[in-house]
């Protein structure tokens, strides 16, 4: 039986635990990471937490609504079973009429079938499967990737891993971060927050590269769970630009996870010329669904 329940009367134990077994798992799932990026959240729930759903929770002008918070990328149904992922236009119908607008990212197994009032959009989402040796991963490589590769190569670049956060912000807020605009304060805050949390759980880690001079040029934040490697946030410089430290930097955590089994999450992109990158890699296109329903009267459909 599929049951609402009320954010304070999760069990985030049996929630976790859910998550962590998910056939499916995602980290922006787990309770901890859904308590920074929103205020509050509810669920339906499958039993005895044999598969979850998460519904973040906002209200404005009295009206309930569920959206995906900022820096989560995908959610929706999660179960420890195949069998219960397929239940997923169940849970769908089970969201209680409160939520009088709903537009939730489902994730990647997520294949919902037609439902009256919803409208359905696709996502696109770069994978990459770290399966191969190295050397075997390394001959796919884009020729552009592989040039920059070598340039990168000629200068005398540092890898530090479990570096500092406000470091890694700060390299983006000095760069991509001045051209931005709807990333708020608070936005931030969460991000960081996210951070420190994740490296005291020991599901994330800082990779950060200098250039000889010891200034930082590129970095990434990497968010881990049992099966995938989240790219959550990655920042950038005018001089790592110049001397390929992206590349250079990525190159390195795949070398690093070659024949892992995980899969690397790029963590996007509708954006041609980032799908671009990703793809030189060898990386594959995971689409995901955007799922919307408006039940809001009539006279606030228009706004929606």
């Amino acid at each position: 039986m599929i049951r609402f329940v009320k954010h304070k009367e999760v069990d985030t134990d049996k929630w976790d635990i859910c998550i962590r077994k998910a056939v499916n798992c995602m980290p922006y799932a787990f309770s901890w990471y859904l308590d920074i990026v929103v205020a509050e959240w509810d669920a339906l729930v499958l039993n005895d937490y044999e598969a979850v759903f998460p519904l973040p929770k906002k209200n404005k002008f009295s009206i309930t609504y569920s959206s995906t918070p900022f820096w989560v990328q995908q959610l929706g149904l999660f179960s420890k079973t195949c069998t219960g992922l397929k239940r997923l236009d169940d849970f769908v119908k089970a969201i209680p009429e409160e939520y009088k607008f709903i537009e939730l990212n489902l994730n990647f197994n997520s294949d919902l079938a037609s439902i009256e009032a919803a409208k359905l959009r696709a996502n696109n989402n770069y994978v990459l499967q770290l399966d191969k040796a190295y050397i075997e991963q390394s001959s796919i490589y884009s020729k552009n990737l592989k040039r920059n590769l070598k340039k990168a190569n000629t200068h005398s670049l540092q890898l530090f891993k479990n570096d500092a956060p406000k470091g890694l912000i700060h390299l983006f807020r000095e760069d991509r971060g001045k051209t931005i605009n709807h990333f708020s304060e608070a936005d931030y805050k969460n991000l960081e927050t996210i951070m420190h949390v994740a490296i005291h759980k020991h599901c994330g880690q800082v990779w950060m590269v200098y250039d000889e001079g010891n200034r930082p040029v590129a970095g990434m934040f990497l968010l881990f769970s049992p099966t995938r490697i989240v790219l959550l946030f990655t920042g950038n410089s005018k001089e790592g630009k110049q001397m390929s430290a992206m590349p250079y930097l990525i190159d390195h955590f795949i070398k690093e996870s070659a024949n892992s089994g995980l899969v690397f999450d790029f963590e996007g992109s509708n954006d041609l010329n980032l799908a671009r990158f990703y793809k030189s890699f060898g990386a594959i296109n995971e689409p995901y669904q955007n799922l919307k329903i408006n039940r809001l009267p009539l006279f606030l459909r228009l706004f929606k």
